[in-house]
């Protein structure tokens, strides 16, 4: 069973906002996460978002990342509308959710967005 819409940003507010300089603001309604409040790299549909009416989010991705997390597991990974043409990738989390995975999707996310010296800070 999937966890409760408010339980969902919970947990992602804790894992995105533990990255450094993130913020995070509704953007088309949704929660989603920014750095430096410029930039965003995560998004939260809570309540699906058009024709994806399940919980998922949309998350920056690395090249060939969205390829082959569609490619591996296409129940769990999709390419999302308008961002998707950018290689990010869409993750349902109305099943089991995985959160190991969730945060290092979200750290992922992060590296390709943040400026490399912020994204550096993530392995030092």
């Amino acid at each position: 069973m999937s966890d409760p819409p408010a339980s969902l940003a919970e947990r992602l507010r804790a894992i995105c906002l533990a990255l450094p300089e993130v913020t995070e603001r509704p953007s088309h309604g949704a929660p989603t996460w920014f750095v430096r409040g410029k930039k965003s790299f995560l998004t939260l549909w809570a309540d699906g978002h058009h024709d994806d009416q399940f919980p998922h989010l949309w998350c920056a991705a690395p090249p060939g990342a969205q390829q082959e997390l569609t490619a591996s597991d296409p129940e769990r990974f999709f390419r999302p509308p308008y961002v998707g043409g950018r290689g990010w990738i869409g993750v349902r989390l109305d099943r089991d959710v995985d959160w190991t995975e969730i945060s290092e999707l979200c750290r992922d996310a992060y590296r390709v967005i943040a400026p490399a010296r912020l994204a550096a800070q993530l392995d030092g």
